[in-house]
């Protein structure tokens, strides 16, 4: 054989041979393109907005890192029966609820995940805070100062309900707090909240049905509200309405977590767990202070956003009430405080 025909012959079995092994995706030097990928992430009401902009660029991030396609699907509700909706069956990647309780209850109803799962990620798994604060109809004709305030005859006060909503839960506990330390004790805290909720002539299953109560069905003299809700009703209704900080507040940190059940069943782990840390980020800390949550753990965005968030006197959960666990079994589970307070109005 001629060297010429050898070498064609010979050239042709290596492509055909490469031809295969690129089909398989196993050419030298080619690596096989991933599927795309969804993930549902199930959060609570105000986070619409926040996650509408971190999902874009996680997307962004991902695609970049790994060169995979993602998709981020949301679900958004009060953070009690969001949680409720995982437990009976809710294809949930990750949470991203309001309170630890309502995240707690995975693990404890059904193991969707470990009993550790708050050590995973930084900061008790909590990549930002917020707070409670009182919004009110601009000029506040009502001059509504404090938590005292809202206890007066004739105030109208809109809230969500705390046996669905994590946001009320927080309006609860910081309401009691105040009234207990004034005026000395859990029975006085007690009285103080149901005064409080004798003024409120709606329950809203969510923070965002209550926001929407307030400000466009322009119901009650005053709502109690998420620190980044309050932002976004002035930035949308700066005209009509007006944040004021009580002289006392709640720390709330909202945790997040994959549901360990569902991302080993989807296979999905990998890339739900980077949508998670990536919320610590430099990018995700900055889109949190923009869309007005505090930044948890970035020192550049809380610098950044400082101005926006007035210094406020706040309180932990574990120091005023034992923890999420006791104040849910003293304050929301059936026949505590709240079913107490709110069977009599």
């Amino acid at each position: 054989m001629h060297r010429r025909q050898f070498f064609v012959q010979s050239l042709t079995q290596w492509l055909g041979y490469a031809s295969l092994l690129l089909f398989a995706g196993l050419a030298p030097g080619v690596s096989q393109a991933q599927p795309a990928v969804t993930l549902l992430n199930v959060s609570y009401d105000p986070t619409r907005e926040l996650y509408a902009e971190y999902n874009a660029a996680f997307a962004r991030y991902w695609k970049a890192k790994s060169g995979q396609t993602v998709t981020i699907k949301q679900s958004h509700g009060g953070s009690g029966k969001q949680a409720r909706s995982v437990i009976d069956g809710l294809d949930a990647d990750v949470v991203t609820l309001a309170l630890a309780g309502d995240v707690e209850a995975l693990h404890k109803n059904g193991g969707w995940i470990p009993a550790d799962w708050q050590k995973r990620l930084p900061h008790n798994s909590a990549p930002y805070t917020s707070t409670i604060v009182l919004v009110v109809r601009q000029g506040n004709p009502k001059g509504i100062k404090d938590w005292d305030d809202l206890i007066k005859p004739g105030i109208s006060v809109i809230t969500p309900n705390p046996k669905t909503s994590g946001g009320a839960r927080w309006n609860y506990l910081a309401a009691w707090e105040f009234a207990k330390r004034k005026l000395g004790s859990d029975a006085k805290a007690k009285e103080f909240v149901a005064r409080l909720y004798a003024n409120v002539p709606v329950l809203d299953t969510g923070a965002r049905g209550s926001s929407i109560t307030f400000a466009q069905r322009n119901q009650g003299d005053v709502f109690i509200s998420w620190e980044n809700e309050a932002y976004l009703l002035e930035k949308e209704f700066g005209n009509k309405v007006d944040v004021v900080y009580p002289s006392l507040s709640i720390l709330a940190e909202p945790p997040v977590t994959v549901v360990d059940k569902n991302v080993e069943r989807k296979a999905s782990r990998a890339v739900a767990e980077e949508y998670l840390k990536y919320l610590y980020s430099e990018e995700g800390q900055d889109i949190a202070g923009k869309n007005f949550y505090r930044p948890a753990v970035s020192e550049k965005a809380k610098l950044k956003y400082a101005k926006q968030f007035p210094k406020l006197n706040l309180f932990r959960i574990d120091e005023a009430f034992g923890g999420w666990a006791k104040a849910d079994k003293d304050h929301f589970a059936d026949g505590g405080s709240f079913d107490q307070i709110y069977a009599k109005k």
